[in-house]
């Protein structure tokens, strides 16, 4: 017989249910990964365009705990926010956060009006800057919160709208490429049934 298990989001996400699976037993949730949105956890109608990854790497009782896996921007949401007559630019890079965490990042910029080869360059070379800065001081915890909620498009924004004036600076993906080689305490990271 099938049981079935509630998935929780990680504490940083507030530890919120976010549904529930069968599984014949505990060890086959592990690994598994459950995609929500970030609306379904803040109840903010606004962030519906957000899609969260959560990975299952431990269950206790008939409770699937979570950590952080990924996100990224609606295709129809970041759709609708390029412009004709306007520019798109992407900045991909990998971070390093304190704790040994690699993700790559990937910011979209979307100014008001077409910009020229230079003003790319220091743009990217903008987000290349605060996205180091951010991962050297950081935790994985707390990168993952001020990417997904806006703090570090935020940061971003106010020192390149001195470049050009902009319609949208956000992360639009983000993606774990590695754990760190010694597992910290406030993250499970080896997957473990008990």
């Amino acid at each position: 017989m099938k049981q079935w298990y509630s998935i929780l989001s990680p504490a940083y996400f507030g530890g919120v249910n976010l549904g529930t699976t069968p599984g014949a037993e505990a060890g086959s949730l592990l690994g598994r990964t459950v995609e929500t949105t970030l609306f379904d956890i803040t109840g903010d109608f606004a962030q519906q365009y957000l899609k969260l990854r959560f990975k299952v790497v431990n269950v206790t009782g008939n409770e699937a705990q979570t950590v952080f896996n990924g996100h990224e921007y609606s295709r129809d949401y970041l759709r609708s926010l390029v412009r004709r007559g306007s520019t798109r630019v992407d900045a991909i890079l990998e971070a390093k956060t304190v704790d040994g965490y690699v993700l790559r990042v990937g910011v979209v910029i979307l100014p008001v009006s077409r910009l020229n080869a230079g003003q790319i360059t220091y743009l990217r070379k903008i987000v290349r800057d605060i996205v180091g800065e951010k991962a050297k001081i950081l935790t994985f915890d707390q990168f993952v919160q001020e990417a997904v909620l806006g703090k570090i498009a935020s940061d971003i924004y106010n020192i390149a709208k001195k470049i050009t004036p902009l319609r949208h600076i956000g992360v639009r993906k983000t993606k774990i490429l590695s754990y760190p080689e010694a597992p910290s305490e406030n993250v499970a990271l080896t997957a473990k049934v008990e």
